[in-house]
């Protein structure tokens, strides 16, 4: 006859980890919480060495005077935001988040409503103009989404030397869009360098944050849009009203990956104009490159100290209560 112990060793535990069934519930799913830990130890231990504790470090730094290794209280902080170069590569990086970030969700959430209904034509195919056949609009409406999913990681495949190369082609002083143009504008020594760097950043990666889009769009039930439909909704009112409440799981994710993505565009903005550029795409990275190659420890710490500091403030609205709900999620 079968005790009680037999239901927390269901058979589908193998043997050498049936010891993780032990207080699990009526499924046979572990409840507490150290089984989770079990699983997450190996990452955590991985981020603690090489993310936490270097970080640790370099908050120490930032109050430290290495030429003496003696404590300096914010002195180092001072000579930083007194650093007109620090000033100036703050403020190109914080109009280079303020331009892009914006643009990218927005065009990208452009381009993924259109994959995904189909832009003017949808309305000829919505259920409420064919009640009958809900299942084909469904069916064609998540092939084309699947077809842009996959045409539009194709930027991202392209290495960033190459991307770099080929707008060099089109942008130098004697490239192809001044021929075009019969112009002599150098777009990547003057002030125009700035959108040169907007444009490229935008268009390798509007694709990816689009497949985003569509991925959130994909769990949105098509009743809600049905439901509004039979209502009176236009597309603007469902819009509103269906999609954006529906990607707002998503949105989170995606404005912090945008966030992400934009402070490391260093790549492109160093291969584009090199080691010193033009003033107007002179990022925090070029500073901190310079830092290094002067052994300026201090003050890397101290200006790597203030980017988490603003990193933290713009993503902490944008963090997750309520275990999970997105009903829960703060914006």
């Amino acid at each position: 006859m079968k005790n009680g112990n037999d239901r927390r060793k269901p058979a589908g535990w193998p043997k050498h980890l049936r010891f993780l069934s032990k207080g699990a519930g009526a499924a046979g799913r572990p409840s507490g919480s150290w089984v989770y830990l079990l699983f997450l130890g190996p990452s955590l231990l991985g981020v603690s060495v090489f993310t936490l504790i270097p970080f640790l470090d370099v908050i120490r730094r930032s109050f430290v005077d290495v030429s003496k290794e003696r404590f300096c209280g914010f002195k180092n902080y001072q000579a930083v935001c007194s650093n007109q170069a620090f000033r100036l590569a703050l403020g190109n990086t914080g109009k280079f988040l303020a331009v892009c970030v914006p643009l990218l969700l927005a065009l990208s959430l452009l381009l993924a409503n259109l994959a995904y209904f189909g832009g003017r034509k949808a309305k000829l195919y919505e259920p409420r103009h064919l009640p009958d056949k809900p299942k084909l609009f469904r069916k064609g409406r998540a092939l084309g989404a699947r077809a842009y999913q996959k045409v539009s990681l194709l930027p991202m495949a392209i290495p960033a030397a190459c991307l770099a190369f080929v707008w060099k082609m089109i942008f130098h002083r004697y490239g192809l869009l001044n021929s075009w143009l019969g112009t002599s504008a150098d777009w990547l020594n003057s002030p125009r360098a700035f959108g040169v760097l907007t444009a490229s950043f935008l268009w390798k990666n509007t694709g990816y944050y689009a497949a985003l889009w569509l991925t959130g769009l994909g769990q949105i039930p098509n009743s809600l849009y049905e439901a509004a439909s039979l209502d009176g909704a236009g597309p603007l009112a469902r819009f509103w009203y269906v999609t954006l409440p529906g990607l707002k799981p998503m949105a989170a994710a995606a404005f912090i990956l945008a966030l992400t993505g934009a402070l490391k565009s260093y790549r492109e903005a160093w291969l584009l104009a090199g080691e010193y550029p033009d003033a107007s795409i002179y990022m925090i990275q070029h500073l901190f490159h310079n830092w290094f190659r002067d052994m300026s420890l201090e003050k890397m710490a101290a200006g790597a100290v203030i980017l988490v500091c603003i990193f933290t403030a713009l993503a902490y609205p944008f963090r997750k209560k309520g275990g999970g709900n997105p009903d829960t999620w703060q914006f």
